[in-house]
């Protein structure tokens, strides 16, 4: 862990002091550091890290300015120690009133992506206060820096193969088991939509498929998308829009992360992930506009634009998931860049006619910072999805609701399920946040995995 949190603070620990504005600088170290501070123009500005001297010149402490952020983001401005302390031994002196989320971010503040050179850490080591749970925050905290670690990767060395490979490391850590379905095995499994897509691709598409957890248990089952790299297909994509397509498989590598902590914290649950893995590439067998496809449902789907793939390949492995009538499926996607024009890159869209669900899943979204908004499944919509010559269409003829549409589509192939929410993620941060460096990032698992914790707690 980039940021180390101890469970007792050591002697020699120095003191963090969280400042909201210049009224509280003679709180801090008893007034003493009060001129220190407004000889360097510190009034708690947000974000601002000051490092404080003692008397004889040595390290003292440091005042973090948090300013007037409110609603949980006060905590989550704790991010900018695990990037700026010096090495060594640390704690709140006043810490705030969410403790836990004030650690958490100090620890996901101090992620580096190191794979390819070196990256600069500080070793930093926070003492917990005594009401924060030392082995949830790593928990946590690991199963956010998995899904960063496998979107940073590019495609170069995260192709469906390696993407198989980091999801049987997971499975083999927790004693889950894992099944794989590869290249033309997938036409006679009856994943058609899976195999379309990815068989252009250098590397075999392919559907990896995890299970853990008493079989006696509730059933969750989380199904992500796993493009690793989307030229477009023969729709091809602007070059500018390739640069950070490495980051499509951001569904998978989301869902992951949250295994990773459902089955660390050994959550009542019996277990399923599916992800289908593939590349969307350009070759002479590459699916084509206009072809039909059959889906695994039984659904013919007439190919509208082959840019929108990954909604083929979820429904596939959604169909799967629904045969197994689990309790719960939760679907996370890079789906749509018209969930960015709606919401921006900080706000990932949800959708689910669940209303039980979406309360409990914006519950934990409010307190734990990790912001979702849902959105509606406007049925009116579906039309637009429309094909003269096969059951449905993969996309509409307009611009409009791409976000909302594409749910619809997937809407279809889940229409026997108990309960289903999709997730349109970004999962990349376009510029550098107090908890998280710009790349890579985890988007609604804590929210999630605090909702799973709740409902199915370990005995």
């Amino acid at each position: 862990m980039p940021v180390t949190p101890l469970k007792k603070k050591p002697a020699g620990a120095l003191p963090v002091w969280l400042v909201s504005g210049p009224e509280e600088a003679s709180k801090v170290t008893g007034g003493a550091a009060a001129s220190w501070m407004k000889a360097n123009g510190f009034d708690g500005q947000s974000g601002r890290l000051l490092l404080l001297p003692s008397a004889d010149g040595a390290l003292a402490g440091a005042a973090l300015g948090i300013g007037t952020a409110k609603g949980g983001f006060t905590e989550l401005l704790s991010g900018h120690l695990g990037k700026s302390l010096p090495a060594g031994d640390w704690y709140f002196a006043n810490p705030p009133k969410d403790a836990d989320l004030a650690c958490l971010a100090a620890m996901l503040g101090g992620y580096r992506f190191a794979h390819y050179g070196k990256a600069p850490t500080n070793d930093v080591r926070l003492a917990v206060p005594e009401t924060v749970d030392n082995s949830e925050l790593i928990r946590v905290a690991g199963g956010v820096f998995l899904a960063r670690d496998l979107v940073n990767t590019p495609a170069c060395d995260m192709g469906p193969a390696a993407l198989e490979e980091a999801a049987c490391k997971l499975a083999q850590k927790y004693k889950a088991r894992i099944t794989t379905i590869t290249g033309q095995k997938l036409v006679t499994a009856n994943f058609p939509m899976i195999h379309a897509v990815g068989r252009a691709g250098a590397d075999a598409p392919r559907l990896i498929d995890i299970s853990w957890g008493s079989r006696n248990a509730p059933k969750v089952t989380l199904v992500g998308k796993g493009v690793t790299f989307d030229t477009g297909g023969l729709d091809i994509k602007p070059s500018a829009s390739m640069l950070l397509m490495k980051k499509d498989m951001g569904g998978g590598a989301n869902v992951l992360g949250l295994a990773s902590m459902i089955m660390d914290a050994r959550l009542q649950v019996c277990l399923r992930v599916l992800i289908p893995a593939v590349e969307n590439s350009i070759a002479g067998n590459a699916f084509r506009p206009g072809d039909i496809l059959k889906s695994r449902s039984g659904m013919t789907v007439e190919i509208g634009n082959t840019d929108a793939e990954g909604r083929l390949v979820l429904a596939d492995a959604l169909s799967l998931a629904v045969e197994d009538d689990p309790d719960l499926i939760v679907d996370m996607a890079t789906l749509t860049g018209a969930a960015r024009v709606a919401l921006g890159p900080d706000l990932s869209p949800f959708y689910t006619d669940d209303d039980g669900l979406a309360h409990e899943i914006e519950k934990y979204s409010a307190a734990l910072c990790d912001p979702v908004w849902r959105m509606p499944l406007w049925m009116p919509y579906d039309k637009n999805l429309s094909s003269k010559i096969a059951d449905t269409n993969n996309v509409t003829k307009d611009s409009f609701a791409g976000s909302v549409t594409a749910a619809l589509f997937l809407k279809k192939f889940v229409g026997k399920a108990r309960s289903w929410a999709h997730f349109d993620i970004l999962a990349w941060n376009p510029a550098d946040r107090p908890h998280g460096p710009a790349g890579g990032e985890a988007q609604a698992i804590r929210a999630l995995y605090a909702m799973l914790a709740e409902r199915y707690p370990r005995k």
